[in-house]
C-alpha cells in the first residue's frame, strides 16, 4: 500500500522512524510535480522513477501539490477562471500513483510561503533535509522556485555539488502528439471521450462516496446516486453515457449528469448524478448511500440544458436513458 504524507516534515518524520540515523537507508528517488489526470506521459515517467528506484534499492517517491500552483496564483490575481480545470481529484489522483506502483507520495499545501521559496531554498528544505533525495526525475519542462527561477541546469549542479543524481524526460508521444494534462483537458472539454481515455490509457473516470440529495430523481421517476466533485471547475461537464463500479464488484450501465444542475438550482455546487438503466433489485434501493464509487465516463450525449419545467426536465433525461441504451447496444460485444 501506498504511503501519503501531507506535508514535508510527515514524511521527514517518517524516515526517521523506518530508518533512524542511517541517512542513506533513508533516502529515496523522486519525481515532482502536478500529476493532475495520471495520463500516459505521467505513467512512462513513473514506470522511470520505479525502475530506477528498485535499481538503487530506495523507495520511489511522488512529490506534488494542493492547490495546483496555478489555481493559488488565479486567486491571488483575483481571477479564479484563469485556473486550469481539473482533470482528477486529490483521491482520483493518488489512487492511480498507487495503480502505478509508487511507494510514497508527499502532498505539499501551495501557499504563499511556499510560493515564495527561492530554488535554493526548495533544494535544501524540501529535497534534502525534507525527503533525503537521491534520484531526482523531473520532466523537460520543470521549472521550480519563485518566480519559476529554478531549472533543470540549477537542479543538476546542485544535485552534483549536494550529493543526489538527477535526471530528465522528454515528452510523451501518442501518435505524434505530446501527452500532456493540459491535452487531456482539451480533449474533456471537447467532449472527445475516446481520444481523453487514449491520452489517459485509461477510461476517463471519477470517483467518490454516495451522498444523499434532494430526492428529486425519485419524483421523476429517475433515482440518481450523486457524488460531489470537489472543485469548482471539472475538466468534463455534461450529459454522459457511463458505467459504474464499486457495488459488490458489478458494473452496472448508466446515464450521467456532470455540472450545476442548471435546472434545478445552478448554485455552482458541482455534482456528479447517476442513473443505473438497470438496478439489481437484490441490492435494494439505498445500498449505494456511503459506498465509494467509481464513474467511468464513456461518451459524452451533449452540453447540460437548463430545461423550462421539471417535466421538460424528465423528458429529458428520458431520452439521455435512451440515447444511452442506443449506444451500449451499438458498441461491439466485449
Amino acid at each position: 500500500m501506498m504511503q501519503i504524507f501531507r506535508g514535508i516534515q510527515g514524511a521527514a518524520r517518517a524516515r526517521e522512524r523506518q530508518c533512524g540515523s542511517d541517512r542513506e537507508a533513508a533516502g529515496c528517488a523522486v519525481t515532482i510535480g502536478n500529476f493532475d489526470g495520471v495520463h500516459r506521459g505521467h505513467q512512462a515517467m513513473l514506470a522511470l522513477l520505479i525502475s530506477e528506484a528498485r535499481h538503487r534499492g530506495l523507495p520511489s517517491c511522488v512529490l506534488s501539490f494542493e492547490p495546483h500552483p496555478r489555481d493559488y496564483f488565479a486567486r491571488l490575481a483575483e481571477h479564479p477562471e484563469a485556473a486550469p480545470a481539473r482533470i482528477a481529484t486529490l483521491r482520483d489522483k493518488l489512487s492511480e500513483l498507487e495503480r502505478c506502483g509508487v511507494d510514497q507520495a508527499v502532498v505539499l499545501r501551495f501557499d504563499e510561503r511556499f510560493a515564495a521559496q527561492s530554488p535554493q531554498a526548495f533544494i535544501d528544505e524540501v529535497l534534502v533535509c525534507g525527503l533525503n533525495a537521491r534520484y531526482v526525475l523531473v520532466g523537460d519542462d520543470f521549472r521550480f522556485g519563485t518566480r519559476r527561477a529554478g531549472d533543470y541546469a540549477m537542479l543538476d549542479a546542485a544535485g552534483q555539488h549536494q550529493g543526489f543524481d538527477v535526471a530528465r524526460m522528454m515528452s510523451y508521444e501518442v501518435h505524434g502528439l505530446r501527452v500532456s494534462s493540459s491535452a487531456v483537458r482539451e480533449a474533456l472539454a471537447a467532449g472527445d471521450m475516446a481520444r481523453a481515455a487514449a491520452l489517459l490509457g485509461r477510461p476517463y473516470a471519477i470517483s467518490g462516496h454516495v451522498v444523499h440529495g434532494q430526492k428529486l430523481g425519485r419524483t421523476l421517476g429517475f433515482r440518481t446516486l450523486n457524488l460531489r466533485f470537489a472543485h469548482a471547475r471539472p475538466a468534463a461537464m455534461g450529459i454522459f453515457v457511463v458505467e459504474v463500479q464499486g457495488l459488490g464488484g458489478r458494473v452496472l450501465r448508466g446515464v450521467a449528469s456532470l455540472g450545476v444542475r442548471p435546472t434545478i438550482e445552478d448554485a455552482g455546487r458541482v455534482l456528479l448524478e447517476v442513473h443505473c438503466l438497470d438496478w439489481p433489485i437484490d441490492l435494494g434501493l439505498d445500498a449505494a448511500y456511503g459506498k465509494l464509487l467509481s464513474v467511468s465516463l464513456l461518451h459524452k450525449l451533449h452540453d447540460e440544458r437548463k430545461y423550462p419545467s421539471l417535466e421538460a426536465l424528465q423528458s429529458g433525461i428520458a431520452r439521455d436513458t435512451d440515447d444511452a441504451r442506443a449506444w451500449f447496444s451499438a458498441q461491439p460485444a466485449r
